[in-house]
């Protein structure tokens, strides 16, 4: 008995001691990691996948190469959280196998159990992801990429690989990948969008195991500077309309309109097989979701509750441009912040507005708040702010006059002469996200070579900016989602300095909080 006493409090003692390493690890963590970003426990990340929600859970799958800090053999990592606040690392979910390694895809419940996977009535969750053939691609075939699922029956936490994979062949498209399915009502069936190179294809199946080609799309439309990948297709209401628009993803690389990697959309309807631009979308105009230069790769959640209703997206905070030498060294990339994506129509079409998830309100910890004042020159914030800028969420609106020539924004700063600036040219009518002064950049020529600008979607006097920083990163939401930004940085010092400015010209600071961001962290497996 005495002996079985002290095993137990020995056991309890390791559990207690590895809580307080994973603790002390949040709260120290490596040089530039987030404090409050879906980092990785280690080593490679980059695309999200099989985004699902499923009896109070968000499952975030990813791009994963867990023996190395650059890519290598593709996984799909796992972490699951409640509240897309607090993440929990999971087991990895899926390995490479004899046909290949595991590329990107998607995730669903089988509701109707379609797929005959499920059981005694528990529902199946089943992913859906490219098999990518190395042996194959380096014999210069073109062939090397097909389709194939996998299911669980626990909630996500473990994954048995179909027998009969692959489920979709590869007709002979070189860069045939990165799944994504919905379930389409209308129809009673599923469909899957599929990147084709230049143009993404539609598929779709009864079961999950069969897979019909219905359409194609994009040849002639968006961006083709790059190969297309990560495409997302869904439903979605616009803001005071009665019929539901449809939105179309697609990721590109390179080609984004200020370098590197980006994601475009497109609006119109699909009728199960084929999607047709809206006619009021110009098929010459390309639509981004995020102006900065890393985001990239992004898709949003299924099965999200209609009770709920929101449409919540969530990108790859990097760039194929500088991803694989970035200076971090255990691990590298991380995620953006989650976002709910809300259609509008303005004078030049339908246009995608990003705007931060409600839930990250309760990160929110001490607060500051500036008073409504004509702003020339600056204001030195942290000498008054009471807590160091360093992980902060600032909500501006800055009124501008007629024929403004000012220039306006925040910056932040360190003693070794660094610098990072987000803010609005009204000269321009552009928004900026300046890096070229904010840290380390010898590891890339492309990293930071230039002032990053985005154009203003609203018109009107007031401008609102509304940004998140968290060490090592920079998202704006401006004029209240209407234009985002995302940039990453290195600054060899934290940047605890922090600036609200105006030049060539004054501006009326009308709204000016300030929110110091708690340190959440991430937990390790369940």
């Amino acid at each position: 008995m005495i002996t079985r006493t002290i095993f137990l409090c020995l056991i309890i003692a390791g559990i207690f001691s590895c809580r307080q390493e994973a603790a002390q690890e949040v709260s120290a963590p490596e040089k530039h990691r987030p404090r409050w970003h879906f980092t990785p426990p280690s080593m490679w990340m980059n695309d999200p996948n099989g985004m699902v929600y499923y009896e109070g859970e968000y499952h975030l799958f990813y791009q994963h190469y867990p023996d190395g800090s650059v890519w290598g053999p593709m996984h799909w990592g796992h972490a699951i959280s409640r509240d897309l606040v607090n993440w929990q690392h999971q087991p990895i979910a899926l390995y490479p196998d004899s046909l290949g390694y595991i590329f990107s895809g998607s995730a669903v419940v089988d509701w109707n159990n379609t797929s005959g996977f499920g059981h005694d009535n528990t529902l199946p969750i089943v992913a859906i992801f490219t098999y990518h053939n190395m042996a194959g691609e380096k014999a210069g075939r073109n062939d090397f990429q097909t389709q194939g699922i996998a299911y669980s029956l626990d909630k996500g936490r473990t994954w048995t690989k179909y027998a009969g994979n692959p489920v979709l062949s590869n007709p002979g498209i070189r860069d045939l990948r990165d799944p994504k399915v919905i379930w389409h009502d209308a129809t009673h069936q599923w469909v899957m969008t599929l990147a084709a190179g230049d143009h993404v294809r539609f598929y779709t199946s009864p079961d999950l195991k069969e897979w019909s080609y219905a359409s194609s799309f994009g040849k002639n439309q968006g961006s083709h500077r790059g190969v297309w990948e990560c495409p997302d297709l869904f439903s979605i209401s616009p803001e005071g309309e009665e019929l539901r628009q449809w939105v179309l993803l697609v990721s590109i690389n390179p080609g984004a309109p200020n370098g590197g990697s980006g994601t475009q959309y497109f609006v119109g309807q699909f009728d199960g097989q084929e999607f047709v631009l809206d006619p009021a979308q110009d098929p010459g105009v390309y639509n981004w979701i995020d102006l900065g230069r890393d985001n990239y790769a992004g898709v949003t959640w299924s099965d999200i509750s209609l009770k709920d209703g929101r449409r919540i997206f969530m990108g790859w905070m990097s760039n194929w441009q500088y991803a694989q030498v970035v200076p971090t060294t255990s691990w590298r990339s991380a995620m953006t912040l989650p976002r709910e994506l809300q259609l509008k129509k303005s004078p030049r079409g339908w246009r995608l507005w990003s705007r931060p998830v409600e839930e990250l309100k309760m990160l929110r910890d001490s607060s500051f708040t500036l008073s409504p004042q004509s702003l020339t020159g600056k204001i030195q914030l942290d000498e008054i702010l009471g807590f160091p800028p360093t992980l902060l969420e600032v909500l501006l609106e800055v009124e501008i006059g007629n024929n403004s020539q000012s220039v306006f924004g925040l910056e932040w700063h360190n003693d070794a002469g660094e610098s990072y600036r987000v803010g609005f040219d009204a000269p321009l009518g552009l928004f900026f996200s300046d890096r070229t002064r904010a840290g380390k950049n010898d590891f890339s020529s492309d990293f930071a070579n230039a002032i990053h600008y985005a154009s203003r979607q609203v018109e009107g006097k007031i401008v609102k900016l509304h940004v998140f920083v968290d060490v090592a990163s920079a998202e704006l939401f401006a004029d209240d989602g209407a234009t985002c930004m995302t940039d990453i940085f290195f600054p060899s010092k934290d940047f605890d300095k922090l600036n609200v400015y105006a030049q060539n010209g004054p501006v009326t600071l009308r709204k000016a909080e300030f929110f110091l961001i708690r340190n959440y962290g991430i937990t390790n497996y369940e």
